[in-house]
């Protein structure tokens, strides 16, 4: 057997509940857990409720390390028995789970036989069938209420013109000309063709099927450029006869178009014209279509609504409640809106509703639970496992999540998720490390062995440190009155928010102020670029991860420049001082703490030059530093290896400047 179809076998076994004795395969309670086995923790993900509410699809994500990724395969839960089982096991992945209207069938996306396709599996056994042949893959796909049709979308092919120019000048891409489209599909299963039922110069997102078939609501923007979301319109298209309508064309992004249960509305996410919608309160609006009039619905609401599904028990949405996060339903007559929860301390996601919006199947973690699959009655929340991932940390130390709160600086209410070693002892300061989550618009949650990207927070807790993730103003969850306070006043009134917290631990007797480290990824890493050179005395290492060093750098790199324009309000011609007020190089003369960098070298978002500006400043400045470029990667590290190596990495730089403690990794 395989080295991947033992893991696959593991994984299977563990997720059961079973514990697995074979060589090599540790058996007994251990310390605690190293890089490697938080890498390796099966995590679930994608859930998918059955028509009649009894059954759950959901994919478990384990590591390959002999690919160096992270593949998914699909089980199906039964909510009255909690049993699963597997339901795919092929190369690479298989994702996207998505029953048959008559919930005989199973759909789903994989790359099997090299580009993703959609393929079924019948419930009641057999193997998998291949539908498309997408040339370019498929993105997504959903089933046709009758379950006779597919609808999907794919990346138009390179055109012959640009082919030809490859062929004969090489690879030369002309920045803002060379576009390509994404259309939509209509895939006939009986006659097994697909025909594309959308053209023109756009790029098309998430679309849903009408209740009666006959017609697919889709967005679509100018281009795939991220810098043109706001670009983002809701029209319609009659796949039998190819009639197109535009629905909704207003100034700002409108998207994530879902059907009225008798087909005569749509709800649709918006900002209503706003132009700051960055940072803005979007909201859910209702249109007839060949209407113009364009009908918000959740205005009350002091959050953005992630919308799932419009069925006849409401709107049903899912959102952010500071660190929690929970299903709502809203009715579109009186726009009253109810809570769901299985407590209030609860973070719930990843929602998929019945038809009729009675049952729901979704992820689910707390502060002392590992995610799960869960189904439950929307109403009662009497939530039932199908999933047993949790078996895995059980015999793991039990470290401890609270959320606290503080004052800033500027008085400013932050909350933040505080981590305790287990063997925690009242009374004794521990060293202080700070994990800046990006955004900023993100959000930090008490939940047990996050998802191990770059920083091993198990790891310091094992070595005895607290662990603070504050949720600096501008964090998702507080409403948009907080999210804009840093607008015109990035990093500045996010330093003040990290070094409250700080200040706040060091009065009471938990933290030791003078072993004090900050790290983060993204707007987390650009956090800490500032501390590094604004607030250098007030730590003794920092690692800044894809970090922002220069605003000016940043905007003329980066492939979101609106960003930038709406949280600073001006461009760098017009404004320069505000660029420089608010960019970490600009104190980088009064730098001193020891600085390590990690960045992926093909990186979009905040490109490589902010990396590369804040290490040449830090050297001129004879201060401690290690630039480490991830080759091939982008914003995000995603394999695990790189996982491995940014993780260790930053347990060493902590382990030698926080503990004064030697370590044996060369990296």
């Amino acid at each position: 057997m395989s080295s991947t179809s033992t893991s696959r076998l593991r994984a299977a076994l563990v997720v059961a509940g079973f514990v697995v004795a074979a060589a090599g395969v540790r058996t007994q309670p251990v310390a605690g857990p190293t890089i490697d086995d938080i890498l390796n923790l099966k995590r679930v993900g994608a859930p998918a409720i059955s028509p009649n509410g009894q059954q759950a699809a959901y994919t478990i994500r384990e590591t390959n390390w002999e690919e160096n990724a992270y593949e998914t395969e699909i089980w199906i839960g039964d909510a009255a028995t909690g049993q699963s089982r597997q339901v795919t096991n092929a190369r690479k992945s298989s994702s996207q789970p998505a029953f048959s209207p008559d919930g005989a069938w199973l759909g789903f996306v994989s790359d099997r036989d090299g580009k993703r396709q959609v393929y079924r599996i019948a419930l009641a056994g057999g193997e998998a069938e291949r539908l498309t042949n997408a040339d370019e893959g498929v993105n997504g796909f959903a089933w046709s209420p009758g379950g006779k049709e597919i609808a999907f979308t794919m990346l138009d092919p390179q055109s012959e013109a640009m082919k030809e120019r490859e062929k004969r000048w090489g690879d030369i891409k002309i920045e803002d000309q060379d576009q390509r489209f994404t259309h939509l599909y209509v895939f006939d299963l009986a006659a097994k063709t697909a025909k594309q039922v959308t053209k023109g110069n756009f790029v098309v997102g998430s679309f849903e099927w009408s209740p009666d078939g006959r017609t697919i609501a889709f967005d679509h923007r100018a281009t795939s450029d991220p810098a043109d979301s706001g670009t983002a319109d809701i029209s319609s298209v009659m796949p039998a006869t190819l009639e197109s309508h535009v629905i909704v064309a207003q100034e700002g992004p409108d998207s994530n178009p879902h059907w009225s249960p008798d087909g005569t509305q749509i709800a649709f996410i918006t900002a209503m014209a706003k132009p700051n919608f960055f940072y803005a309160n979007s909201v859910i609006a209702t249109i007839m279509p060949g209407s113009a009039k364009v009908q918000p619905v959740s205005e009350a609401f002091d959050e953005d609504p992630n919308l799932i599904a419009w069925t006849k028990a409401g709107i049903h949405f899912a959102a952010s409640q500071h660190t929690w996060a929970y299903l709502f339903t809203l009715s579109p007559q009186t726009k009253q809106i109810t809570k769901h929860a299985v407590r209030d301390a609860w973070i719930g996601g990843g929602f998929s509703l019945t038809p009729d919006g009675t049952t729901a199947a979704f992820t689910a973690t707390g502060a002392t639970e590992f995610p799960d699959v869960y189904v439950a009655p929307i109403q009662t929340m009497a939530a039932k496992k199908v999933s047993n991932a949790g078996a895995q940390i059980a015999s793991w130390p039990k470290h401890t999540r609270e959320v606290i709160a503080w004052k800033s600086q500027d008085g400013a209410a932050i909350e933040g998720v505080l981590h305790k070693p287990a063997d925690f002892v009242q009374g004794r300061r521990y060293p202080l490390l700070i994990v800046i989550h990006g955004g900023p618009t993100g959000v930090s949650r008490p939940t047990p062995y996050g998802s191990g990207t770059a920083y091993p927070i198990d790891a310091f807790l094992a070595k005895g440190a607290l662990v603070l993730e504050p949720n600096y103003r501008g964090s998702a969850g507080y409403g948009e009155k907080f999210r804009s306070l840093n607008v015109r006043n990035l990093g500045i009134g996010d330093a003040w928010d990290v070094l409250s917290g700080i200040d706040a631990l060091v009065q009471q007797g938990l933290a030791d102020r003078d072993r004090v480290g900050s790290m983060g990824w993204s707007q987390g890493g650009y956090i800490s670029a500032f501390l590094t050179t604004r607030h250098s005395d007030r730590f003794k290492a920092i690692s800044v991860g894809a970090g922002i060093s220069d605003w000016m750098t940043y905007y003329v790199n980066t492939d979101i420049h609106p960003f930038t324009r709406q949280y600073l309000k001006s461009t760098p011609w017009d404004d320069p001082k505000i660029y420089a007020d608010t960019s970490p190089m600009t104190y980088i003369k009064q730098a001193r703490t020891p600085t390590l960098i990690q960045h992926g070298d093909q990186d979009a978002r905040v490109p490589i030059p902010n990396a590369f500006q804040l290490y040449q400043g830090l050297r001129d400045q004879n201060v401690p530093v290690q630039l480490s470029i991830f080759k091939g990667f982008g914003h995000g590290i995603n394999k695990p290896k790189a996982n491995r190596a940014a993780m260790q990495q930053n347990l060493d730089w902590f382990t030698r400047y926080i503990w004064n403690q030697p370590t044996g990794t060369q990296q």
